[in-house]
Protein backbone atom coordinates (compact mmCIF):
# COMPACT_ATOMS: atom_id res chain seq x y z
CA UNK A 1 0.00 0.00 0.00
CA UNK A 2 1.25 3.79 -0.75
CA UNK A 3 2.28 5.57 2.08
CA UNK A 4 -0.15 7.85 3.00
CA UNK A 5 0.22 12.03 1.92
CA UNK A 6 -1.34 14.56 4.11
CA UNK A 7 -2.09 17.51 2.28
CA UNK A 8 -3.18 20.68 3.85
CA UNK A 9 -4.80 23.64 2.24
CA UNK A 10 -3.90 27.12 3.65
CA UNK A 11 -6.26 30.22 5.02
CA UNK A 12 -4.73 32.54 3.10
CA UNK A 13 -2.89 34.89 5.03
CA UNK A 14 -1.53 38.50 2.57
CA UNK A 15 -2.42 41.34 2.94
CA UNK A 16 -4.59 42.89 1.26
CA UNK A 17 -6.38 39.61 1.38
CA UNK A 18 -6.66 37.49 -1.92
CA UNK A 19 -10.21 34.94 -1.36
CA UNK A 20 -8.85 32.39 -4.38
CA UNK A 21 -8.12 28.85 -3.41
CA UNK A 22 -6.03 26.21 -5.11
CA UNK A 23 -8.46 23.24 -4.30
CA UNK A 24 -12.05 24.21 -4.62
CA UNK A 25 -14.27 21.58 -2.80
CA UNK A 26 -15.70 19.98 -6.29
CA UNK A 27 -11.90 19.19 -6.96
CA UNK A 28 -11.10 18.41 -3.13
CA UNK A 29 -13.18 15.64 -3.76
CA UNK A 30 -11.79 14.46 -7.63
CA UNK A 31 -8.91 14.56 -5.73
CA UNK A 32 -9.49 12.47 -2.96
CA UNK A 33 -11.00 9.75 -6.01
CA UNK A 34 -8.41 9.47 -8.26
CA UNK A 35 -5.33 9.54 -5.54
CA UNK A 36 -6.31 6.61 -2.62
CA UNK A 37 -3.06 7.62 -0.27
CA UNK A 38 -4.28 11.14 -0.03
CA UNK A 39 -5.66 12.82 2.79
CA UNK A 40 -7.24 15.82 2.48
CA UNK A 41 -7.57 18.61 5.01
CA UNK A 42 -8.75 22.19 5.10
CA UNK A 43 -7.71 25.13 6.90
CA UNK A 44 -10.97 27.20 8.01
CA UNK A 45 -11.13 30.60 6.52
CA UNK A 46 -14.25 33.18 6.45
CA UNK A 47 -12.30 34.96 3.60
CA UNK A 48 -12.31 32.18 0.85
CA UNK A 49 -14.30 32.83 -2.29
CA UNK A 50 -15.67 29.16 -1.12
CA UNK A 51 -17.31 28.76 2.01
CA UNK A 52 -16.20 26.75 4.76
CA UNK A 53 -20.20 25.36 4.64
CA UNK A 54 -19.26 24.58 0.87
CA UNK A 55 -16.42 21.93 1.50
CA UNK A 56 -18.44 20.76 4.72
CA UNK A 57 -21.36 19.51 2.44
CA UNK A 58 -19.16 17.95 -0.04
CA UNK A 59 -17.83 15.36 2.69
CA UNK A 60 -13.95 17.47 3.32
CA UNK A 61 -12.16 17.63 6.44
CA UNK A 62 -11.67 21.20 7.98
CA UNK A 63 -9.09 21.97 10.76
CA UNK A 64 -6.96 24.34 11.81
CA UNK A 65 -3.95 22.61 12.41
CA UNK A 66 -1.88 21.31 9.43
CA UNK A 67 1.33 20.51 11.69
CA UNK A 68 0.97 16.88 10.49
CA UNK A 69 0.25 17.80 7.24
CA UNK A 70 3.22 16.81 4.81
CA UNK A 71 2.32 19.59 2.12
CA UNK A 72 0.73 22.86 2.65
CA UNK A 73 -0.48 24.13 -0.93
CA UNK A 74 -1.81 27.67 -1.01
CA UNK A 75 -1.80 30.89 -3.38
CA UNK A 76 -0.25 34.00 -2.28
CA UNK A 77 2.96 34.53 -0.06
CA UNK A 78 2.73 33.32 3.50
CA UNK A 79 2.76 35.23 6.41
CA UNK A 80 6.06 34.08 7.65
CA UNK A 81 4.73 33.76 11.56
CA UNK A 82 2.68 30.84 10.47
CA UNK A 83 5.44 28.91 8.91
CA UNK A 84 6.04 25.33 10.24
CA UNK A 85 9.10 23.95 10.68
CA UNK A 86 10.29 21.28 8.21
CA UNK A 87 7.46 21.11 6.45
CA UNK A 88 7.10 21.23 2.56
CA UNK A 89 4.76 24.46 0.96
CA UNK A 90 3.89 25.22 -2.71
CA UNK A 91 2.32 28.57 -2.69
CA UNK A 92 3.41 31.50 -5.76
CA UNK A 93 6.36 33.20 -3.22
CA UNK A 94 7.49 35.90 -5.68
CA UNK A 95 11.43 35.17 -4.45
CA UNK A 96 13.39 34.03 -7.59
CA UNK A 97 13.44 37.25 -9.23
CA UNK A 98 14.53 38.48 -5.64
CA UNK A 99 12.00 40.75 -5.34
CA UNK A 100 13.07 42.71 -2.37
CA UNK A 101 9.37 42.91 -0.37
CA UNK A 102 9.98 38.69 0.27
CA UNK A 103 13.33 38.97 1.51
CA UNK A 104 12.84 37.89 4.71
CA UNK A 105 9.76 35.57 4.26
CA UNK A 106 12.28 33.77 2.21
CA UNK A 107 15.37 33.93 4.94
CA UNK A 108 12.55 32.67 7.44
CA UNK A 109 12.21 30.00 5.52
CA UNK A 110 15.77 28.93 5.28
CA UNK A 111 15.17 29.71 8.98
CA UNK A 112 12.86 26.66 9.23
CA UNK A 113 14.44 24.60 6.85
CA UNK A 114 11.35 24.81 4.61
CA UNK A 115 10.90 23.05 1.37
CA UNK A 116 9.54 25.40 -1.27
CA UNK A 117 8.04 24.75 -4.69
CA UNK A 118 6.85 28.02 -7.07
CA UNK A 119 4.12 27.70 -8.62
CA UNK A 120 5.49 29.63 -11.38
CA UNK A 121 8.38 28.02 -12.10
CA UNK A 122 6.39 24.74 -12.54
CA UNK A 123 7.34 23.93 -16.62
CA UNK A 124 7.71 21.83 -18.64
CA UNK A 125 10.83 20.21 -20.35
CA UNK A 126 10.28 23.23 -23.23
CA UNK A 127 10.60 25.35 -20.37
CA UNK A 128 6.47 26.69 -20.65
CA UNK A 129 4.71 26.94 -17.86
CA UNK A 130 2.02 24.22 -16.94
CA UNK A 131 -0.53 26.21 -14.58
CA UNK A 132 -1.01 29.70 -14.36
CA UNK A 133 -3.73 32.35 -13.58
CA UNK A 134 -2.82 34.25 -16.74
CA UNK A 135 -6.46 33.76 -18.83
CA UNK A 136 -8.09 35.26 -15.82
CA UNK A 137 -5.62 37.87 -15.44
CA UNK A 138 -6.62 39.10 -19.06
CA UNK A 139 -9.97 38.26 -18.60
CA UNK A 140 -10.65 40.90 -16.01
CA UNK A 141 -7.81 43.43 -17.21
CA UNK A 142 -9.84 43.81 -20.35
CA UNK A 143 -13.17 44.33 -18.69
CA UNK A 144 -11.26 46.90 -15.62
CA UNK A 145 -10.68 48.62 -18.83
CA UNK A 146 -13.75 49.16 -20.27
CA UNK A 147 -15.09 50.19 -17.27
CA UNK A 148 -12.64 52.49 -16.53
CA UNK A 149 -13.38 54.40 -20.08
CA UNK A 150 -16.56 54.40 -19.65
CA UNK A 151 -15.96 55.80 -15.87
CA UNK A 152 -13.79 58.23 -17.48
CA UNK A 153 -16.32 59.45 -20.08
CA UNK A 154 -19.50 58.98 -18.04
CA UNK A 155 -20.70 56.46 -21.08
CA UNK A 156 -22.16 53.66 -19.30
CA UNK A 157 -21.13 52.04 -15.77
CA UNK A 158 -20.57 48.53 -15.04
CA UNK A 159 -20.40 46.53 -11.91
CA UNK A 160 -16.76 46.33 -10.85
CA UNK A 161 -15.89 42.29 -11.28
CA UNK A 162 -15.13 41.77 -8.12
CA UNK A 163 -19.40 42.13 -7.54
CA UNK A 164 -19.57 39.75 -9.90
CA UNK A 165 -20.64 36.28 -8.52
CA UNK A 166 -18.55 34.61 -11.40
CA UNK A 167 -17.80 35.46 -14.92
CA UNK A 168 -21.59 35.21 -16.11
CA UNK A 169 -22.32 37.68 -14.24
CA UNK A 170 -20.02 39.86 -15.41
CA UNK A 171 -20.57 39.03 -18.69
CA UNK A 172 -24.08 40.17 -18.25
CA UNK A 173 -22.69 43.68 -17.25
CA UNK A 174 -21.18 43.89 -20.93
CA UNK A 175 -24.37 44.07 -22.21
CA UNK A 176 -24.37 47.94 -20.80
CA UNK A 177 -21.11 49.07 -23.07
CA UNK A 178 -21.64 51.87 -25.55
CA UNK A 179 -18.47 52.34 -27.27
CA UNK A 180 -17.72 55.48 -29.58
CA UNK A 181 -15.64 54.53 -32.60
CA UNK A 182 -12.34 54.42 -30.35
CA UNK A 183 -8.94 52.42 -31.20
CA UNK A 184 -8.52 49.46 -28.33
CA UNK A 185 -5.38 47.80 -28.71
CA UNK A 186 -3.88 44.97 -26.85
CA UNK A 187 -0.39 43.50 -26.55
CA UNK A 188 0.55 39.72 -25.89
CA UNK A 189 -1.10 37.24 -27.68
CA UNK A 190 -0.26 34.23 -24.60
CA UNK A 191 -2.33 33.30 -22.04
CA UNK A 192 -3.26 36.71 -20.69
CA UNK A 193 -3.94 38.45 -24.31
CA UNK A 194 -6.01 35.46 -24.97
CA UNK A 195 -7.71 35.98 -21.65
CA UNK A 196 -8.19 40.02 -22.59
CA UNK A 197 -9.85 38.85 -26.35
CA UNK A 198 -12.21 36.70 -24.28
CA UNK A 199 -13.75 39.49 -22.72
CA UNK A 200 -14.58 41.53 -25.75
CA UNK A 201 -15.78 38.97 -27.56
CA UNK A 202 -19.67 39.84 -26.37
CA UNK A 203 -19.21 43.45 -27.78
CA UNK A 204 -18.53 41.71 -31.56
CA UNK A 205 -15.57 44.55 -31.99
CA UNK A 206 -14.15 44.82 -35.30
CA UNK A 207 -10.63 43.30 -35.14
CA UNK A 208 -8.27 45.48 -37.56
CA UNK A 209 -4.40 44.50 -38.30
CA UNK A 210 -1.77 46.61 -36.94
CA UNK A 211 -1.38 48.57 -40.26
CA UNK A 212 -5.42 49.31 -40.71
CA UNK A 213 -4.85 50.53 -36.67
CA UNK A 214 -1.81 52.92 -37.49
CA UNK A 215 -3.33 54.05 -40.49
CA UNK A 216 -7.42 54.34 -41.22
CA UNK A 217 -10.05 55.69 -39.28
CA UNK A 218 -12.67 54.31 -38.54
CA UNK A 219 -16.70 55.15 -37.65
CA UNK A 220 -17.11 51.79 -35.28
CA UNK A 221 -14.71 50.55 -32.25
CA UNK A 222 -11.80 48.31 -33.40
CA UNK A 223 -9.82 46.20 -31.81
CA UNK A 224 -6.12 45.39 -32.85
CA UNK A 225 -3.77 42.69 -31.12
CA UNK A 226 -0.35 42.88 -31.00
CA UNK A 227 2.60 40.63 -30.18
CA UNK A 228 6.44 41.63 -29.86
CA UNK A 229 7.22 40.81 -33.47
CA UNK A 230 4.96 44.49 -33.94
CA UNK A 231 5.99 46.63 -31.03
CA UNK A 232 9.27 45.98 -31.00
CA UNK A 233 12.27 45.63 -33.99
CA UNK A 234 15.81 44.02 -33.76
CA UNK A 235 18.56 47.23 -33.41
CA UNK A 236 20.37 45.34 -36.20
CA UNK A 237 17.53 45.68 -38.83
CA UNK A 238 17.32 41.84 -39.23
CA UNK A 239 13.96 40.06 -39.27
CA UNK A 240 12.45 39.59 -36.18
CA UNK A 241 12.59 35.94 -34.74
CA UNK A 242 11.06 34.82 -31.55
CA UNK A 243 12.89 32.78 -30.26
CA UNK A 244 15.86 35.32 -30.81
CA UNK A 245 14.18 37.79 -28.89
CA UNK A 246 13.19 35.57 -25.77
CA UNK A 247 17.11 34.83 -25.79
CA UNK A 248 18.40 38.26 -26.18
CA UNK A 249 16.29 41.02 -25.37
CA UNK A 250 18.57 43.61 -24.90
CA UNK A 251 19.16 43.06 -28.82
CA UNK A 252 16.00 45.03 -29.69
CA UNK A 253 14.33 48.32 -29.72
CA UNK A 254 10.57 49.16 -29.03
CA UNK A 255 8.70 49.82 -32.22
CA UNK A 256 5.58 51.37 -30.31
CA UNK A 257 5.52 55.26 -30.70
CA UNK A 258 2.98 55.22 -33.49
CA UNK A 259 0.38 53.34 -31.29
CA UNK A 260 0.13 56.12 -28.87
CA UNK A 261 -0.75 58.26 -31.54
CA UNK A 262 -3.33 56.68 -32.01
CA UNK A 263 -5.00 54.57 -29.43
CA UNK A 264 -7.32 55.41 -27.13
CA UNK A 265 -7.97 52.21 -24.66
CA UNK A 266 -4.69 50.30 -23.88
CA UNK A 267 -5.04 47.11 -21.92
CA UNK A 268 -1.05 45.86 -21.65
CA UNK A 269 -0.87 41.82 -21.88
CA UNK A 270 2.60 40.96 -22.41
CA UNK A 271 5.16 39.07 -20.54
CA UNK A 272 8.29 41.83 -20.03
CA UNK A 273 12.06 40.72 -19.46
CA UNK A 274 13.70 43.78 -17.68
CA UNK A 275 16.23 43.50 -20.63
CA UNK A 276 13.50 44.31 -23.16
CA UNK A 277 13.06 47.97 -24.53
CA UNK A 278 10.75 50.51 -22.94
CA UNK A 279 7.01 50.62 -24.39
CA UNK A 280 6.46 53.92 -23.09
CA UNK A 281 8.96 56.76 -21.84
CA UNK A 282 7.79 59.82 -19.78
CA UNK A 283 8.43 61.71 -22.48
CA UNK A 284 6.21 60.13 -24.58
CA UNK A 285 3.08 61.44 -22.71
CA UNK A 286 4.21 65.06 -22.96
CA UNK A 287 3.96 64.95 -26.93
CA UNK A 288 0.78 66.69 -28.30
CA UNK A 289 0.64 63.32 -30.18
CA UNK A 290 0.24 61.06 -27.37
CA UNK A 291 -3.57 60.08 -27.13
CA UNK A 292 -4.34 56.98 -25.36
CA UNK A 293 -6.53 58.34 -22.34
CA UNK A 294 -6.95 54.87 -20.54
CA UNK A 295 -4.26 52.15 -19.59
CA UNK A 296 -5.09 48.68 -18.06
CA UNK A 297 -1.78 47.45 -17.43
CA UNK A 298 -2.20 43.89 -16.45
CA UNK A 299 1.41 43.18 -17.05
CA UNK A 300 1.73 45.16 -13.81
CA UNK A 301 5.83 45.93 -14.00
CA UNK A 302 6.46 48.82 -12.49
CA UNK A 303 7.31 52.03 -13.80
CA UNK A 304 9.32 50.05 -17.06
CA UNK A 305 8.01 49.50 -19.77
CA UNK A 306 5.04 51.75 -19.17
CA UNK A 307 6.12 54.83 -17.82
CA UNK A 308 2.87 55.45 -16.12
CA UNK A 309 2.38 52.21 -14.20
CA UNK A 310 4.01 54.28 -10.87
CA UNK A 311 2.53 51.61 -8.44
CA UNK A 312 0.30 48.80 -8.55
CA UNK A 313 -2.92 49.40 -7.52
CA UNK A 314 -5.45 47.09 -5.17
CA UNK A 315 -8.82 45.34 -5.94
CA UNK A 316 -10.29 47.83 -3.44
CA UNK A 317 -8.29 51.08 -4.75
CA UNK A 318 -8.03 50.12 -8.48
CA UNK A 319 -7.74 53.71 -10.20
CA UNK A 320 -5.43 56.76 -10.39
CA UNK A 321 -4.31 58.93 -12.62
CA UNK A 322 -0.89 59.67 -14.09
CA UNK A 323 -0.03 63.44 -14.92
CA UNK A 324 1.91 63.37 -18.15
CA UNK A 325 3.50 66.93 -16.98
CA UNK A 326 4.42 66.68 -13.40
CA UNK A 327 4.72 62.56 -13.97
CA UNK A 328 3.19 62.65 -10.65
CA UNK A 329 0.48 59.85 -9.78
CA UNK A 330 -2.92 62.35 -9.08
CA UNK A 331 -6.75 61.65 -7.66
CA UNK A 332 -8.48 59.25 -10.35
CA UNK A 333 -10.74 61.02 -12.98
CA UNK A 334 -9.24 64.16 -11.47
CA UNK A 335 -8.60 65.67 -15.01
CA UNK A 336 -9.24 64.39 -18.28
CA UNK A 337 -6.43 65.19 -19.66
CA UNK A 338 -4.51 63.04 -17.52
CA UNK A 339 -4.13 59.04 -18.21
CA UNK A 340 -6.31 57.22 -16.13
CA UNK A 341 -4.22 53.74 -15.12
CA UNK A 342 -5.78 50.15 -13.61
CA UNK A 343 -2.74 48.45 -12.36
CA UNK A 344 -3.67 45.08 -10.00
CA UNK A 345 -1.18 42.75 -9.55
CA UNK A 346 -3.66 40.47 -8.38
CA UNK A 347 -6.77 40.51 -11.19
CA UNK A 348 -7.74 36.95 -11.04
CA UNK A 349 -9.03 37.55 -7.28
CA UNK A 350 -11.75 39.90 -8.81
CA UNK A 351 -13.18 36.80 -10.09
CA UNK A 352 -11.69 33.72 -7.18
CA UNK A 353 -14.32 31.11 -8.01
CA UNK A 354 -13.93 30.90 -11.91
CA UNK A 355 -9.76 31.50 -11.64
CA UNK A 356 -9.99 29.10 -8.85
CA UNK A 357 -11.93 26.33 -10.28
CA UNK A 358 -9.51 26.88 -13.40
CA UNK A 359 -6.37 26.81 -11.72
CA UNK A 360 -7.24 24.33 -9.66
CA UNK A 361 -7.97 21.78 -12.94
CA UNK A 362 -4.75 22.54 -13.89
CA UNK A 363 -2.83 21.17 -11.01
CA UNK A 364 -4.89 18.43 -10.97
CA UNK A 365 -4.49 17.65 -14.86
CA UNK A 366 -0.76 18.66 -14.83
CA UNK A 367 1.21 18.33 -11.53
CA UNK A 368 -0.19 16.65 -8.91
CA UNK A 369 0.93 13.25 -10.24
CA UNK A 370 4.20 14.74 -10.23
CA UNK A 371 3.64 14.78 -6.91
CA UNK A 372 1.85 12.08 -5.45
CA UNK A 373 3.20 9.51 -7.62
CA UNK A 374 7.23 10.35 -9.81
CA UNK A 375 8.40 13.67 -10.73
CA UNK A 376 9.35 11.69 -14.21
CA UNK A 377 9.29 14.94 -16.19
CA UNK A 378 10.89 16.86 -13.64
CA UNK A 379 8.62 19.34 -13.00
CA UNK A 380 8.51 19.81 -9.16
CA UNK A 381 12.87 19.26 -9.49
CA UNK A 382 12.37 22.44 -11.54
CA UNK A 383 10.08 24.32 -9.62
CA UNK A 384 11.86 23.14 -5.95
CA UNK A 385 13.83 26.74 -4.78
CA UNK A 386 14.54 25.61 -1.33
CA UNK A 387 14.96 21.69 -0.33
CA UNK A 388 14.83 21.91 3.66
CA UNK A 389 15.99 25.03 4.25
CA UNK A 390 18.94 24.78 1.19
CA UNK A 391 18.66 26.61 -2.06
CA UNK A 392 18.64 24.28 -4.69
CA UNK A 393 21.28 24.24 -7.11
CA UNK A 394 19.19 25.99 -10.03
CA UNK A 395 18.17 28.98 -7.66
CA UNK A 396 21.31 29.63 -6.74
CA UNK A 397 21.90 32.77 -7.54
CA UNK A 398 19.54 33.78 -4.82
CA UNK A 399 22.75 33.92 -2.65
CA UNK A 400 23.34 37.19 -3.25
CA UNK A 401 19.57 37.92 -2.56
CA UNK A 402 19.81 36.63 0.85
CA UNK A 403 23.27 38.57 1.64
Amino acid sequence: MDKVVKIGILAETKNPPDRRVAVTPELGVRILNKYNNIELYFQPSKLRCYSDSEYQKAGLILKDDLSECDLLIGIKEVNLQTFIKGKKYMFFAHVAKKQPYNKKMFIEMMNKKITLIDYEYITNQQGNRVVAFGKWAGIVGAYNGLLTYGKKYNLFDLKRAKDCFDFEEMKTELKKVKLPPIKILITGKGRVGKGAIETLQPLNLRQVTSNEFLTKSFDEPVLCNIDADVYTKRKDGSEFEFQHFFKNPEQYTENFGEFTKVTDLYTACHFWDPKSPQLIYSEDYKKPDFKISVISDVSCDIKQPIASTLRASTIDEPFYDYNPFTENEEKPFSNIKNVTVVAIDNLPGELPRDSSEYFGNELLNNVYDSIFKEDTEGLIYRATILKQGQITERYSYLEDYIK
